[in-house]
């Protein structure tokens, strides 16, 4: 058994100093620790998918970052690993703690869990090893696991047993006070614009040394069309990571970060609306792209018309929420959020449906990822 101390210290020396994840009774000393310590900087997420996207978008804005979760979180973690860090060859420190461990009593949830973590996470092609329990192990574990990172472009797990680390008391807090978000509405009722309309719109009216964080399917497709940008980001899976990717960035540079999402893909990542008012990312412009449909897959409805996303963001401690459903009501409330702090959240109705000749990213994901990580690097 070690102190946690004594492994945050050498990943710290190694440079990794930003930690996401949720909690699990074994990791308690371990998150415990990344919060008391000032030095690092530690977001609690809503899920363990979450957390990966918010890791990687730490990773591209210049961050060495560790994501720590209960194997239980590996089947909410495995659409990001596979279609996020795999594609785009983002590499994340993994904690993931081994419940239902064979030969050791645990709760029944994780009995199944507990027998295939090793076999998953192979099949996943995430190297892995024990976590060390002994100090003397931790410099050759740590050097092992980020030579296998550098070397694939990808994720490494250490996978914790019970009892791996001492208990530590928790000292430190990631509380922030919730905003009173300011609600703008700029509806007018008239034809809603398509999405190439608005994303136009943002093309003009985004800095050249903002960076735009477009989700999977048309949106990024129809942004890649209009004018391919060093700036732009596009995810072309890990649907519903838009806004963890946006938020992870936007916690690790001070441009302004715009997140395109869509309806259905903020749906299934709601969770990160709560996650984002918590961290007051006084630079990130979250716009929704509302047509109501998963627009990639046939046009089949998502339930959107019965949602209020505005009074959401409101709600989960946005700063900034304005509602339209035109490029000139978009433009107004986009010009509402330069300048003050953030998070901002902007809500758009659009029409259904495409544009004609709707190209493709030509770049390998890895390469459009090495790009964007350079963009953000570079000087302002």
């Amino acid at each position: 058994m070690i102190a946690a101390d004594e492994f945050l210290g050498p990943l710290k020396r190694r440079g990794f100093d930003f930690f996401t994840g949720v909690p699990c009774s074994f990791l308690t000393p371990f998150i415990n620790g990344a919060i008391n310590d000032q030095n690092l900087s530690y977001v609690g997420a809503a899920s363990e998918g979450e957390a990966i996207a918010i890791a990687a978008g730490a990773w591209l804005a210049g961050r060495n970052s560790v994501v720590m979760f209960q194997n239980s979180g590996l089947g909410n973690a495995v659409n990001p690993l596979t279609s996020l860090n795999f594609p785009f060859r983002i590499p994340v420190l993994m904690i993931v703690t081994w419940r239902g461990q064979p030969g050791l009593p645990d709760e029944p949830q994780h009995e199944l869990m507990g027998e295939i973590t090793p076999s998953l996470l192979d099949l996943l092609r995430v190297p892995h090893m024990q976590f060390p329990k002994e100090s003397g192990a931790i410099g050759l574990a740590l050097d092992e696991a980020t030579a296998a990172m550098a070397e694939r472009g990808g994720p490494f797990a250490f996978v914790m047993e019970k009892g791996s680390v001492q208990d530590e008391t928790l000292t430190g807090s990631t509380v922030v006070e919730p905003a009173n978000g300011t609600l703008l509405d700029f509806l007018v009722g008239a034809t809603l614009p398509a999405r190439q309309e608005i994303l136009n719109a943002v093309q003009a009216l985004v800095d050249r040394d903002a960076a735009v964080i477009a989700t999977t399917g048309k949106t990024g497709r129809e942004l890649f069309t209009l004018d391919d940008r060093a700036q732009q980001f596009y995810l072309v899976g890990a649907m519903g990571a838009a806004s963890g990717v946006g938020l992870g960035t936007a916690l690790n540079t001070d441009r302004q970060v715009v997140v395109l999402d869509g309806d259905g893909a903020a749906l299934m990542k709601l969770g990160t609306f709560a996650t984002i008012g918590a961290q007051q990312p006084a630079n990130l412009v979250h716009v929704l792209l509302d047509n109501g449909v998963h627009d990639s897959t046939g046009g089949q409805a998502t339930v959107s018309a019965s949602v209020d996303f505005a009074g959401l963001a409101q709600a989960a401690g946005y700063r900034t929420v304005g509602r339209c459903d035109s490029v000139s009501g978009f433009s107004k409330a986009f010009a509402q959020c330069s300048g003050k702090l953030g998070p901002h959240f902007i809500h758009v109705r659009i029409e259904k449906g495409s544009m004609a000749n709707l190209g493709r990213p030509s770049a390998h994901p890895s390469e459009v990822a090495k790009r964007f990580q350079s963009f953000l690097d570079a000087p302002k």
